[in-house]
């Protein structure tokens, strides 16, 4: 998952993805079911009340007199806690005559229900976790991975409708969609049928799930879309848009999902772990609620949400880095994970020890191939680079990767999280610089993922424990030295040692930023009055300073939307996207006094450390440079 949100009180930007590894030794089953009867889910999107969707589950007949229905409290690609069951209304179980079970809520996912055998149904309604977002103040769900429930769109993760039982997560779940027959319907699950009402007016579509995983695994989007599919290699990508008011289309955004696309398949090169990947684009317009920007991976999608507002070569632009970390995705953990990303409990799982691989990698794959196939000049992925390292260098740089992986729920872990984007990326580089000069060239982090999917694919996965010395073994001592002192250890790392091998000195340089921060710091702040003001540093970025903005003014609106903390986010999720040559117009108070700006945006600068390559570098150097950037 790649988290875009603009957090005003934590003052951080902040990215996020997660894998997680299950508590095998907890939770044994004891439920067992009586026959091998796929699990019926039925979903209703037609004559929607109070924007609840009812849903019915049949299970098929159990043998012991207790069974125990669950909503996720944590799902893959996350990691945090969402609590799915805390948008449940109206849970009923029935027996075979259509009276109603006794059924107890044991905590607030779960539901225990008794006398089990006569079991027939279970009925509940689900609430959106869209309209909820400003709401809920505990385990807040991050929209991508939420769900919506609108007349004229259903973002569908199905993790959010659908549970399961204790004993039938490995059944296989039949999941029945009725719909207005006018809407598109978006989905990667295989379907096995549809039918039309006798009205004409709905239709139900009939899709088969192998099992749980499958469902939570597969999202889906209905309503008003635009959708339009194209080929990556043997890859059929489906892009599938909702924007309400149409600003944005698939022929506009498709053109630059396919051109970043087409750039990543030939930096990877031969791997293709999915036959088809789908790309859900929920874009917000202000006028429903979801603020989370960024997106969530699946093993073959994503979902993404982003504000409809933002001009299309500012989504364009941010698309680029949010939706090609996701699409690498299919590389770790599709292709390569551990045993205990292999087997997910979502009740109660434990967290893998390797997020400076599957975030880490993920996200340096995500900013080198941009380079690598020419997407970007080498300037500005090195101004990516020094940003990571100074964002990574505001955080604790002595912890663990691995203990802070494995503990992230918890503080002084949890906070700590987003260093998996930042510092996680640099453990990719400094291997990747690692691999090349042990090899002359020939190899690097890509290729050792190679290796390691080649060993084991997504249907096999690697022992967590070991997974360290393993690398060591299929690579050199120092690759193994590196991992154990600064992954495993609480030695800082010095990237400018890792610079020097590629002839690459650091100096005090003009370097392009956004609107929104100095080279990754953010030039923004609120207070516990709810003010939302340009910080000191405001003096450092060369377009405010230019327009005379100071530190202290109150940001009061931008662009004629009033400024609170409720929509910060996405304000500031816009302007980050801005580029030169866009209007604006921004109203501040200074010492009580309104001042308005309008005026053109033009490039903005700040100066900070970057890197260059040095005067009397070596050829050798040059040659190793080369290799890691083009390699």
């Amino acid at each position: 998952m790649k988290k875009l949100l603009i957090s005003i009180l934590a003052a951080s930007l902040l990215f996020s993805c997660g894998t997680t590894k299950t508590n095998t030794t907890k939770n044994s089953n004891k439920e067992k079911s009586a026959h091998s009867t796929p699990v019926n889910v039925a979903l209703s999107l037609i004559n929607i009340s109070d924007d609840k969707v009812p849903v019915t589950i049949n299970p098929g007949s159990f043998m012991t007199e207790t069974v125990t229905y669950r909503l996720p409290k944590v799902v893959q690609g996350t990691y945090a806690v969402s609590d799915f069951g805390k948008y449940i209304d109206a849970f009923k179980a029935f027996d075979y005559k259509g009276n109603e079970l006794v059924v107890t809520k044991i905590d607030l996912n779960s539901w225990k229900i008794n006398n089990a055998s006569n079991l027939d149904k279970i009925t509940y309604l689900v609430n959106d976790t869209f309209d909820n977002e400003h709401e809920v103040k505990e385990n807040k769900i991050f929209s991508p991975s939420g769900t919506n429930i609108d007349k004229s769109n259903y973002f569908l993760n199905l993790f959010g409708f659908v549970g399961y039982f204790d004993s039938l997560k490995k059944a296989q779940y039949t999941l029945d969609i009725t719909a207005p027959i006018e809407f598109k319907k978006s989905a990667a699950l295989q379907k096995t049928g549809s039918k039309k009402s006798a009205d004409g007016k709905s239709i139900t579509t009939n899709y088969l799930a192998h099992r749980y995983f499958d469902i939570a695994d597969n999202p889906m989007m209905y309503g008003d879309l635009d959708v339009k599919n194209f080929k990556v290699g043997d890859i059929e990508i489906y892009l599938s848009i909702y924007s309400p008011n149409k600003k944005h289309t698939t022929e506009e955004v498709g053109a630059t999902m396919q051109k970043m696309m087409e750039a990543q398949k030939a930096y990877m090169g031969d791997i293709n772990s999915t036959p088809r990947y789908d790309i859900f684009l929920f874009l917000a317009d202000g006028k429903n609620t979801a603020t989370g920007f960024g997106a969530l991976e699946h093993h073959n999608s994503t979902t993404v949400v982003m504000p409809e507002a933002m001009p299309a070569e500012a989504l364009a632009k941010s698309l680029i880095d949010i939706v090609s970390h996701e699409f690498f995705h299919i590389i770790t953990p599709l292709s390569v994970h551990s045993e205990d990303v292999h087997y997910f409990d979502y009740h109660e799982p434990t967290f893998s020890k390797h997020l400076w691989m599957y975030e880490g990698i993920t996200e340096y794959f995500a900013t080198l191939f941009q380079v690598n196939q020419g997407l970007v000049e080498k300037e500005e992925f090195f101004s990516k680079i020094m940003g990571k390292i100074q964002t990574a260098s505001a955080m604790n740089d002595t912890m663990s990767f691995t203990q802070m992986s494995e503990n992230v729920l918890e503080e002084p872990y949890k906070s700590q999280y987003f260093n998996v984007y930042q510092k996680g990326a640099l453990i990719g580089m400094c291997l990747d610089i690692i691999l090349r000069e042990e090899s002359n060239g020939q190899r690097g982090v890509l290729s050792l993922m190679k290796e390691l999917s080649a060993k084991y694919g997504k249907n096999k996965p690697f022992n967590d424990d070991t997974l360290i010395a393993e690398i060591t073994a299929m690579t050199y001592p120092s690759v193994g030295e590196f991992l154990n002192t600064h992954v495993e250890g609480t030695t800082p790392i010095n990237y400018f040692d890792y610079f020097k091998k590629a002839g690459l000195e650091v100096g005090e340089s003009r370097i392009k930023t956004n609107y929104i921060q100095n080279a990754g710091a953010l030039i923004v702040s609120g207070d516990a009055t709810g003010n939302i003001f340009f910080t000191n540093l405001v003096k450092e970025n060369s377009f405010w300073a230019e327009q005379g903005v100071e530190g202290n003014d109150i940001i009061k609106s931008v662009n004629g939307k009033e400024m609170n903390m409720i929509n910060a986010n996405a304000i500031f999720g816009a302007m980050f996207a801005w580029q030169p040559g866009q209007d604006m117009e921004i109203e501040l108070e200074r010492d009580g006094k309104k001042v308005v700006i309008k005026t053109k945006l033009t490039q903005s600068y700040t100066v900070g450390k970057g890197l260059k390559l040095k005067d009397n570098a070596t050829e050798m150097q040059k040659s190793l440079l080369n290799a890691w950037l083009k390699g």
